[in-house]
């Protein structure tokens, strides 16, 4: 088994689902997004999005806590020796909140993992590109960006 296959490139990985409540909301909102929208039914079924609904910084911090809840052993079972050490996040990208989570909407998470490469600059260190996405219960994509996380790990058969 090679590291793509522990990491599960071209794998996508169902995380979990979450349901948004309104109290849940509201909190999210009052400590690190405090918009009408987030905050206040009235004031959110005024505005645009005509509802109460979740912060995108709401949407993506659930996808990280089922993302570092769903380790890698699914799709690396197979793995013989030690695991690969995971550290941190050199970023995201193309971050897209693409429709609105309400309170009561129950989104389910996906991690797909795109790539890997090694580290210019980190002997020992791999790159592993990871697809997030979130759907509603309409099937309808509410989230998606690509992020990266460090890995150090033996040397791959496919790098």
């Amino acid at each position: 088994m090679t590291l793509e296959d522990y990491l599960g490139v071209g794998v996508r990985l169902k995380l979990g689902n979450h349901t948004f409540t309104a109290g849940e909301i509201r909190r999210f909102a009052a400590k690190y997004d405090p918009q009408p929208f987030h905050l206040d039914e009235e004031a959110a079924r005024r505005s645009v999005l005509g509802g109460l609904c979740a912060s995108g910084w709401h949407s993506a911090a659930i996808w990280m806590k089922l993302n570092v809840a769903n380790p890698y052993e699914e799709v690396g079972a197979a793995w013989q020796g030690p695991r690969p050490i995971f550290g941190p996040s050199p970023g995201i990208r193309d971050l897209k909140w693409l429709k609105p989570v309400y309170a009561g909407d129950t989104i389910t998470y996906y991690r797909t993992g795109t790539d890997l490469r090694a580290h210019p600059r980190r002997e020992g260190w791999w790159i592993h590109q990871v697809g997030a996405e979130g759907e509603n219960s309409d099937g309808g994509k509410v989230i998606e960006f690509t992020s990266g996380v460090l890995v150090k790990g033996p040397a791959s058969d496919g790098c």
